[in-house]
């Protein structure tokens, strides 16, 4: 016989059966047992309730009435069917709303590219953003190609968080990496400046950042300078996301052996080499999670802006049943908010986890 046969690993014991796992795992003693079995009869109460009130009792039908959604115990979805446009395009004009569904549209196509690895290069990804924020822009803004000009003061719903949560991090993203590379700087001068700015930044909560740029920055600069105050709201949102990014870079970037910056000197590579094909590829790595988890509270912080005039989805919401005589479905409307909100974090989430894979982040 040969050794390869006398070297055949011997199989393992069988898997446990899953009654045999569920009594180990919930079942093990009377007192787990009982705590297993109040556990699930409160999961599956809950369960039977939500799908109760928004399935089995609800009414679906869009021409009811309010008085008919009253009278039923269950949701009335027939708000959504009769103001699901307020809820995605605000104050846009009722005519031209078609522009700020392909200009959402666009903005999903445009981040759905940059997520393909076929477009991981420079230049791919530099055109995608470009037009696609041209194309974005032109749509939504108007006054040229026979298109009506529609001010950014009427820009609202969907539309308008796509737009600032997609500026703020082509603005913040590049300005994190920039505000990184100077915190580590060898000079004491730069290093620490940038660390006190970076400190003082997220000292401040977005709230008052956001008032600053929307009304304080205007009596500071010419009148040349300022730009409408949705692109100073940007400008303050993405100075925030850039001060934590930043330090979630930062944070990366130390976790890279310092003997490979080392190697990389022995080699005569220059600085610009040595960070952008060494250390900012292998930070970005070890940062993977912590940016997927910033880009998730930016996105959901674009809510914020509504204290300062814009009519975002969730302002948006508050119109659709603040008026006229749908106040009573207010659960309603925010549970489709909530849907469409669940909708894109979910899918940030995965396409996070799926980085994670295909990087194997963790494993090293």
């Amino acid at each position: 016989m040969s050794d390869t046969a006398n070297h055949v690993p011997a199989a393992g014991p069988a898997a446990p059966s899953l009654a045999r796992r569920l009594k180990r795992d919930y079942f093990r003693s009377p007192s787990q047992a009982l705590v297993s079995v109040l556990g699930l009869g409160l999961f599956l109460w809950i369960i039977w309730t939500v799908a109760n009130w928004a399935i089995f009792s609800a009414v679906f039908d869009g021409d009811a009435s309010p008085e008919e959604c009253r009278a039923a115990s269950g949701a009335c979805w027939t708000v959504i069917a009769q103001r699901w446009r307020i809820i995605l395009f605000g104050l846009y004009p009722f005519e031209e709303q078609w522009r700020s569904a392909l200009a959402c549209v666009t903005v999903v196509a445009m981040v759905v590219l940059s997520c393909l690895p076929s477009f991981w290069t420079g230049k791919r990804l530099a055109a995608v953003w470009l037009v696609g924020t041209s194309l974005f822009y032109v749509l939504m803004k108007g006054g040229i190609l026979g298109l009506p000009l529609i001010g950014e003061e009427r820009w609202g719903g969907l539309a308008l968080t796509l737009f600032i949560f997609v500026a703020t991090c082509l603005i913040g993203f590049p300005l994190s990496i920039v505000l990184a590379l100077l915190r580590r700087s060898e000079l004491p001068i730069i290093s620490k400046g940038i660390g006190l700015f970076i400190d003082a930044v997220r000292s401040l909560p977005l709230l008052s950042i956001l008032f600053a740029f929307a009304v304080v920055v205007p009596f500071m600069l010419p009148q040349w300078l300022q730009a409408g105050k949705l692109y100073r709201v940007i400008c303050g949102a993405a100075l925030f996301f850039a001060a934590y990014q930043a330090e979630i870079i930062r944070g990366g970037m130390q976790g890279v052996a310092t003997g490979q910056t080392e190697a990389a000197k022995s080699l005569g590579l220059g600085y610009w080499h040595r960070i952008g094909r060494i250390i900012l590829p292998q930070a970005m790595r070890n940062a993977l999670p912590a940016t997927i988890n910033q880009f998730v509270i930016s996105f959901k912080e674009t809510s914020l802006v509504i204290v300062v005039g814009f009519f975002e989805i969730l302002a948006s919401g508050n119109a659709a049943y603040g008026t006229g005589d749908w106040t009573f479905a207010y659960r309603e409307v925010y549970a489709f908010i909530a849907l469409i909100y669940f909708v894109f974090v979910f899918s940030l989430s995965r396409y996070g986890a799926y980085l994670e894979r295909r990087m194997a982040v963790g494993e090293l």
